[in-house]
């Protein structure tokens, strides 16, 4: 089967603060709606890839415009901005601002429907709680993967806990200041050796994943920073937006976690859809927390859904 002919753009995005933030426009500026994907920690736009790929025959018919190759700060060939020296005051909610930044430049009109992959989704919540009036006017639907509102932080209930938490801000420290020699490590357990893959396995798929998404994932992951790793890990731990959702109660929203997933546990979509009962909660069974790559068609047909009832 042919790929579909699809136009595509470059665009570099000015935020507040100076930082550009790289994206990739497919399709027609007249299209009559545009999808905004945003990717998780220590990934990048590649992460969307696959979904992407199941929407391309809809964007080639000019049905719809993708922003799916977009690098959120500090991530792919997007810059740090005011935090290029120093990262203390980095959060969650600059992601979201910085979202809110590239609606307003890129898509200043016509609905919008929103998809975040782990931090991603919690870019998403950020910019809700932001700027709710974006949401039932601007943006009509929202899918939010493997993520979560909050409580990511361990809860310092045993010593183990607590010892993490308190000595989490120096690790960060002393990994950015060490960056280079940690990189030079990284290089000698590259993604194709069976060690860096058992790893990654393990961490982020599910029962059912081919070794090619796992070595897919595991280069994604490689091609980040030791600075994108330490910089945002306290930012995920300060994450909460649990008591913020008021925004996404008046827009359709579809909940998608992997049964396996380690790093946001089906506890954390609970959570999200209890606080918003219009919610629709899918549990893929035998997928981790890479679903977008495990279970794409999973989330092309979420965002489809949600096309429906953008428009």
């Amino acid at each position: 089967m042919s790929t579909p002919t699809v136009l595509r753009r470059v665009a570099a995005v000015r935020t507040g603060d100076g930082a550009l933030v790289h994206a990739v426009v497919d399709g027609a500026d007249d299209a009559p709606a545009t999808v905004v994907l945003a990717h998780g920690w220590t990934l990048a736009q590649a992460a969307w890839d696959d979904v992407a790929a199941l929407l391309a025959p809809r964007v080639a018919d000019g049905e719809l415009r993708l922003i799916p190759r977009y690098d959120q700060r500090g991530h792919g060939r997007s810059t740090w901005g005011r935090y290029a020296d120093d990262v203390a005051e980095l959060s969650i909610d600059q992601l979201g601002a910085d979202l809110g930044d590239l609606l307003d430049q890129l898509v200043p009109t016509g609905p919008v429907v929103l998809g975040g992959h782990s931090m991603g989704g919690m870019t998403i919540m950020c910019l809700a709680a932001a700027r709710p009036e974006l949401f039932g006017d601007r943006v009509g639907g929202v899918a939010l993967v493997s993520t979560s509102a909050g409580e990511l932080a361990p809860p310092g209930e045993t010593l183990a806990e607590r010892l993490q938490v308190r000595l989490a801000p120096g690790l960060v420290t002393t990994a950015i200041a060490g960056a280079r020699a940690i990189e030079r490590l990284r290089q000698l357990v590259p993604p194709a050796s069976p060690r860096h893959r058992k790893i990654v396995r393990e961490l982020l798929y599910g029962a059912d994943a081919t070794d090619e998404m796992v070595v897919a994932g595991a280069e994604i992951m490689h091609a980040s920073t030791v600075r994108a790793f330490a910089a945002f890990y306290p930012a995920l731990g300060a994450h909460d937006k649990r008591t913020e959702l008021a925004a996404l109660t008046g827009v359709p929203v579809e909940i998608l976690v992997g049964d396996s997933d380690k790093l946001t546990p089906l506890r954390h979509s609970r959570t999200m859809a209890g606080a918003l009962p219009d919610a629709r909660l899918h549990v893929a069974e035998r997928t981790g927390h890479m679903l977008i790559q495990e279970r794409p068609h999973l989330v092309a047909d979420a965002l489809e859904r949600l096309l429906v009832a953008a428009r």
